[in-house]
């Protein structure tokens, strides 16, 4: 895979204040905390980063705060997750993400309607693309069906990349499903980016077309994964660095959900503020985060 937006990317944290606000000044720094450490881009306002959490207003923020980053780090690639059920904010976020200069939107089908039909869905998708999106933009559909309900099939897909040869780059697959991974190789080849959200899954994907990562472990792991994708590019064995990748994987969705948990490590592995989580998620107790410390003992994350 040889697109330009190919590589191994983070899904980043939000920092945030105290009072669940965006820490805006804090998150340049992790984003080029995340850079050094191998990753060729990041993904704001993800799953991971809490995205549907935030206002249109908050989003824009965040976006704008993100871009800081690139005054140290000028070739990282930025992504902003857009996907919202409603047409019209998610016409406003994409249009904004691509007007600060954004190199992708990453965006989650409508998720609220979770028996939308691919008609329905090409429809959405069609309505976004065309008022939202330039003809040298990108856009990655986000298809998460066990967080949404609703995701993207493959005869959607072609369909959509028909219809937007350019701008309907690929999909971030968090399906978490190995037969996927291989029908989207089977099916579209290199023809369609597909960026694995399952870091255990990442030598498997790449073998079947896919371009790299995106993944929630990357705010820790993100040098073990370059070593899979640098060696997979330069025909190299990476089974070894794969296992090392999937035994962290493992061990980090043993306390879910991931935000609260990469927060707390972060902090205590890499002295940065104890950011809280926005509720309905709740921070990591005491226990489970010296727990989970102590089966982190020994790796470099």
């Amino acid at each position: 895979m040889t697109h330009p937006l190919a590589g191994v990317y983070a899904a980043a944290v939000t920092p945030l204040e105290a009072d669940f606000s965006p820490d805006l000044d804090a998150l340049p720094g992790l984003l080029d905390f995340l850079a050094g450490r191998g990753c060729h881009g990041i993904l704001l306002l993800g799953t991971t980063g809490e995205g549907p959490s935030f206002s249109a207003q908050e989003r824009t923020e965040i976006f704008r705060a993100g871009l800081h980053v690139r005054e140290t780090r000028r070739t990282l690639n930025l992504f902003a997750g857009t996907g919202t059920p409603s047409l019209t904010e998610t016409v406003f976020l994409t249009r904004t993400a691509f007007d600060l200069g954004y190199d992708s939107v990453v965006v989650l089908p409508p998720y609220y309607y979770r028996k939308a039909t691919d008609e329905g869905l090409f429809r959405w998708f069609d309505e976004l693309i065309r008022r939202a999106v330039p003809a040298d933009g990108a856009l990655l559909g986000y298809h998460f069906p066990g967080a949404a309900g609703i995701g993207f099939s493959l005869d959607l897909l072609a369909r959509l990349k028909d219809a937007f040869p350019r701008q309907f780059v690929g999909i971030k697959d968090s399906s978490h499903d190995p037969d996927l991974a291989r029908a989207l190789g089977e099916r579209f080849g290199e023809d369609l980016l597909v960026l694995t959200g399952t870091d255990s899954y990442l030598q498997l994907a790449l073998e079947n077309h896919a371009g790299g990562c995106i993944t929630a472990p990357a705010n820790l792991i993100s040098s073990d994964l370059r070593r899979v994708w640098d060696g997979f590019r330069n025909g190299e064995e990476v089974t070894a660095a794969q296992a090392r990748v999937s035994a962290a994987r493992h061990m980090l969705e043993q306390y879910p959900p991931f935000p609260p948990l990469l927060k707390a490590l972060l902090a205590r592995r890499h002295g940065f503020p104890r950011w809280p989580v926005r509720p309905p998620l709740e921070a990591l107790s005491s226990e489970l985060e010296e727990r989970a410390l102590r089966d982190l003992e020994g790796w470099q994350v």
